[in-house]
């Protein structure tokens, strides 16, 4: 089945009104953010930690099971909390005009294995500047996976499905390692000697964390070492399935574009803001679901606008979705279930050969068609 996307050519005029469509909205965004934003932010900062602190005390008497199930579940919350609505955008410096450092992306670290500094390069720089273009956006497979059509099939990605689980189980190990690179070591295109400092870093904050969880917090509990051990073991592993999910949904269901380097070369910020929304899908839900998914579930307005604080984006999706449509833009989004399903068909798909195998290159033209009326567009 064929799950390629369809991408519509503009003309440099449409994609030079497009770019300034969507810098005069982000130009709004900007002027409005204030107390409400800053409010926002804070109250899920003192969300998160109280529910860390229950789930910390309710698992000391976790050898009550109905206590394990409660402080699990509220460990859970608070890290999918940490991770999602708070580390992801703060970050992105989306709260840094409010002079808080305990909110400044250049000062916050997160209760995760990935040292924030290297997330910042690997996501906020790598992956947030080459969305979607194959060679450039390593988040694309992240140097494991096949996860677009253009990436030239090998013996090797018969496992995709197996990688992904493994990848999705132990994710944040993976983001962790992301920025070795070891498909580069591997092929001689980078020296092991080169990642010294990164290992260390690597090294101290996954070591740092596992201490934490591991043997820190389970000593703490005495008789109920054990329950603590394995709550935690279980929050992380929540928290990986959930960020998983929730990551690959806004970047590898049917209907998300990928580019090459040739068709992003000399980009214009029209041209940029169009590859962010054909390179990202959205997730539907309600108001709880948006939150405790960092707002991810707007992974287009995300892509826009990064350092929009995440909140704003539920705001202009309905504007978004009307631009998108205008100039005949698909505005890929579907419920959760159903783009997980679209996800992992993909990574079944992909392990396989591809049937009547397209030269690559070729089969770009083919997703290439006109918009109808430049007119219609620009009205």
């Amino acid at each position: 089945m064929a799950t390629r996307a369809r991408i519509p050519q503009l003309t440099p005029e449409q994609f030079d009104e497009l770019g300034r469509e969507l810098d005069a909205l982000r130009k709004e965004l900007a002027d409005d953010l204030g107390h409400d934003d800053a409010a926002y932010i804070r109250r899920v900062v003192t969300l998160q930690q109280r529910f860390e602190f229950a789930g910390r005390a309710l698992l000391w008497a976790g050898w009550f099971p109905p206590a394990w199930l409660a402080g699990t579940a509220a460990l859970s919350i608070s890290k999918i909390l940490d991770n999602m609505e708070i580390g992801h955008n703060v970050m992105h410096g989306q709260y840094d005009w409010m002079g808080d450092p305990s909110l400044n992306s250049k000062m916050f670290e997160w209760d995760t294995v990935c040292p924030a500094e290297q997330w910042r390069h690997t996501h906020n720089y790598v992956h947030h500047t080459f969305t979607n273009i194959l060679g450039k956006d390593r988040d694309i497979g992240y140097g494991l996976l096949r996860m677009v059509d253009n990436q030239r099939w090998r013996p090797y990605y018969l496992g995709n499905p197996v990688y992904a689980f493994v990848l999705m189980v132990a994710f944040e190990w993976g983001v962790m390692l992301h920025d070795l690179e070891f498909d580069r070591i591997l092929s001689g295109r980078r020296k092991w000697s080169d990642t010294k400092g990164l290992r260390r870093r690597m090294w101290e904050k996954g070591g740092k964390q596992a201490l934490k969880d591991y043997v820190l917090f389970p000593l703490l509990s005495g008789p109920g070492a054990m329950a603590t051990l394995t709550g935690n073991a279980v929050a992380n592993l929540v928290r990986n399935l959930w960020a998983f999910s929730i990551i690959f949904c806004g970047h590898f269901p049917d209907g998300v574009a990928d580019f090459t380097e040739e068709e992003c070369a000399d980009e214009t910020r029209g041209q940029w803001y169009y590859r962010q929304m054909l390179g990202s899908a959205n997730i539907d839900g309600g108001k709880l679901f948006h939150v405790v998914a960092g707002n991810l579930s707007f992974q287009i307005e995300h892509h826009l606008f990064p350092d929009i604080p995440a909140r704003r984006y539920q705001q202009i999706s309905g504007r978004v979705r009307e631009i998108s449509e205008r100039y005949g833009l698909t505005y890929t989004t579907g419920p959760l279930g159903k783009q997980v399903g679209k996800v992992w068909r993909k990574i079944f798909r992909l392990a396989l050969p591809p049937r009547g195998r397209t030269p690559f290159g070729t089969a770009r033209r083919d997703k290439l068609r006109p918009v109808p009326d430049a007119r219609r567009v620009a009205a």
